[in-house]
């Protein structure tokens, strides 16, 4: 099975790169992991929020299983003669969530809030990784990775997809509705479920929410650890879509996969604890999205009042603001759109500081005799 559009089409760049040894999809992936952005997801909420337990899923390791099962799954039905590229389903699992703010979901919600629309992190990765690397060149990533960041949408369970027809306008994309255009990104949308299904389980094991004997038989059926449910899903994918035209499971391991979901739902990601670290996070987001506002309004474009400021959060926000003057000049000059964007680009770690220096003040310094 081949992808609906030419090949070239899904290698394109906005700016032609010069030879290499690496291939296309492959120095997409090399792209991703330089840039700043990946490096943050190591602190950035998968479920649980700033965990100090090593042991427990980053959104880093989140994107590396993703990356990891959608190649797995592309080779495995290269064995029945398609003809999937497990690089360029590495490259968009490793860059699908670079649009993510910090608190997960919880900072979704809030700066949804804050913007009066929705935010939608699946657009936001395509923002990330086309303006706001490299103070505002973007990494230059081909066609299909980035149809498949914008797309990849893992919220949205779905027994089977099949790749659009016609070309992505990705620009022009402002909601989850969107299919990708290649099946690589199809496969990328169900490893993306594959992987945090089991992997949420593990960890809320280990934060004592869900017992083992709390797993309903069914789910247990599928896999009663992580590896087993990622390789009972990956397996009856590939066997299911080999003789097809799209990326589907079995009925009924698609029944089981709902339930499992359900289950994550209603015991864990709805669980008072997750919660209550939930409104924490929504919080923290909002005060920082109006003191932040604030400032810009009041200070707009003048850096030296930033740079006197007795606060790090001031400083490091009015240079981000300097350095990506050309950019946010070019589209209008919208406060709420860059507060958005410095807020987004935070780990859970930076916004909790950030939160201590304008609630904290610091502690006053005494002469020693």
């Amino acid at each position: 099975m081949k992808n609906p559009l030419p090949e070239e089409e899904y290698k394109k760049r906005e700016r032609e790169k010069d030879y290499s040894p690496r291939s296309d999809y492959f120095r997409d992936q090399t792209a991703i992991i330089h840039s700043m952005p990946f490096r943050r997801l190591k602190h950035k909420t998968q479920v649980f929020f700033s965990p100090e337990n090593d042991h427990v899923c980053t959104r880093i390791e989140h994107v590396l299983h993703v990356a990891t099962i959608g190649a797995t799954i592309c080779k495995g039905l290269n064995d029945f003669a398609w003809e999937l590229n497990p690089e360029m389903a590495y490259a968009i699992g490793l860059g699908h969530d670079l649009g993510h703010a910090p608190f997960g979901h919880a900072g979704e919600n809030a700066l949804s809030r804050k913007l009066g629309k929705k935010f939608i992190h699946e657009v936001h990765g395509l923002r990330t990784v086309d303006k706001l690397c490299y103070n505002g060149k973007g990494l230059n990533l081909t066609y299909g990775v980035r149809d498949g960041i914008i797309t990849h949408n893992g919220e949205d369970l779905q027994q089977e997809l099949k790749p659009a027809e016609k070309t992505n306008d990705l620009e022009n994309i402002n909601d989850r509705k969107a299919i990708p255009s290649s099946y690589e990104g199809c496969i990328i949308r169900f490893a993306d479920v594959i992987a945090y299904l089991g992997r949420d389980i593990e960890d809320a094991y280990l934060a004592n929410i869900i017992k083992p004997e709390d797993i309903p038989k069914e789910i247990k059926e599928v896999g009663a650890k992580n590896g087993q449910i990622i390789d009972s899903l990956v397996v009856d994918l590939i066997k299911t879509s080999k003789n097809s035209d799209c990326i589907k499971l079995s009925d009924e391991m698609f029944e089981k996969v709902e339930t499992l979901q359900n289950f994550n739902y209603n015991r864990i990601y709805n669980h008072p604890t997750i919660l209550n670290y939930r409104r924490m996070g929504e919080n923290i987001i909002e005060e920082l999205f109006d003191y932040l506002l604030d400032k810009y309004n009041n200070n707009g474009k003048d850096y030296k009042k930033y740079k006197e400021s007795e606060l790090d959060l001031d400083r490091q926000f009015g240079n981000y603001i300097e350095r990506y003057e050309d950019l946010y000049n070019n589209e209008g000059d919208i406060p709420k759109v860059i507060v958005c964007d410095y807020i987004a680009g935070m780990t859970d770690n930076y916004a909790l500081n950030a939160m201590k220096q304008i609630k904290i003040p610091k502690p006053i310094s005494f002469n020693s005799k």
